[in-house]
């Protein structure tokens, strides 16, 4: 297994690849939307939070794709930090809201995705991770409620109260002139189609490419969120997912606190099911106490998980991709996200240095 860090668009600098490297990451996630764009929720010390109904940011230029160039330029500056650009987070919105919304743009959308999935493979970036989700995440509240005060996101209860406004979707806003009103409620089988028609036509591509996709599940796991279905909030959904369009490069983003905030299944079960299918791209690792819709998220080593059984079931089953806290709390100190990352990285390298003396002896 190899230890990695999410960063953010803003993060993609010198400071923070040396920050990955002295924490004893070799390889880094990145996040080439900016979820902070003109966002009055989130604080860019942090990782995106929002409020419970607050959208993240302003999607960016529909016509402005990530180049080729870009990316190349981006995995190559990594190379030279030290480091190992091993996937890229998330599409922006802007790229393929009518793929989610099944909207009139939809059409030329897909086929945006698909130039982004195959400048990946040209420029040599092996996985892309997406959440198909219109709500995306919202729902949560922020508190001092973490060990010592530390500052942490939780749930408090149902977010159904108030539906997603036109011209926002996956929490952030692409239309800032949309008219009044709100998002016409859907089914599930009408969210499920849609992604089964998204993946029927980008997994081949992402074959040619060498590109993997990997899907997060939903969180939280709600089984809807601002009167909208949610698509993967049980264990056992991540299965349709996979067999939608069978392939090895139809994978997950195998996000450990989200399954542990789900009210059916068992976390130690689906992480050893679906790591033995050889289908987890990356590992999101987070702790929480509770289950939706009311838990807690916590330091990895004091939530309901035992993430020492969590990272013995990925070596068991032979898993050697990379692992990244997705985010943790802020400690209490002038860097808060750097402290609260560095307290995660520490433990899972400490988990991680320990297997490897077990297999030497």
């Amino acid at each position: 297994m190899k230890l990695g860090l999410g960063l953010y668009r803003h993060m993609l600098t010198q400071e923070y690849y040396d920050f990955a490297r002295q924490a004893g990451c070799t390889d880094v996630v990145v996040h080439l939307t900016d979820y902070f764009r003109e966002g009055a929720t989130n604080a860019r010390n942090n990782q995106p939070t929002g409020g419970k109904y607050d959208a993240w940011g302003v999607a960016g230029d529909p016509d402005a794709l990530w180049t080729f160039a870009e990316m190349k330029a981006l995995r190559r500056e990594l190379e030279d930090s030290g480091l190992r650009l091993a996937a890229i987070e998330n599409l922006d919105p802007a790229y393929w809201h009518d793929v989610l919304l099944d909207g009139p743009l939809r059409t030329v959308q897909i086929e945006k995705v698909k130039t982004i999935v195959r400048r990946m493979g040209e420029a040599e970036i092996p996985v892309l991770g997406y959440n198909f989700s219109l709500a995306g995440v919202c729902g949560r509240v922020t508190g001092r409620s973490g060990r010592g005060g530390a500052v942490t996101l939780g749930m408090d209860g149902p977010a159904d109260e108030v539906p997603i406004p036109n011209g926002m979707v996956w929490n952030m806003i692409y239309d800032q002139n949309a008219l009044p009103g709100t998002m016409p409620t859907v089914s599930h089988a009408q969210l499920w189609d849609r992604l089964e028609r998204f993946l029927a036509e980008i997994v081949p591509v992402a074959e040619q490419a060498g590109v993997q996709l990997a899907a997060h599940p939903d969180d939280p796991p709600m089984p809807t969120m601002r009167q909208q279905p949610r698509l993967v909030y049980q264990p056992e959904m991540y299965q349709r997912l996979l067999d939608a369009v069978p392939s090895r490069n139809n994978a997950l983003e195998m996000c450990v606190g989200t399954l542990a905030e789900m009210t059916g299944g068992d976390v130690y079960d689906a992480v050893d099911t679906y790591s033995r299918q050889g289908k987890v791209s990356y590992i999101h690792l987070r702790n929480v106490t509770g289950k939706v819709p009311q838990y807690q998220e916590t330091f990895i080593d004091e939530g309901d998980v035992d993430m020492v059984k969590i990272l013995d079931i990925l070596a068991k089953n032979g898993f050697d991709g990379v692992v990244i806290p997705d985010h943790t709390p802020q400690m209490s100190c002038s860097a808060p996200w750097h402290a609260g990352m560095a307290h995660t990285l520490g433990f899972i390298a400490a988990v991680l240095a320990c297997q490897r003396r077990d297999t030497t002896g």
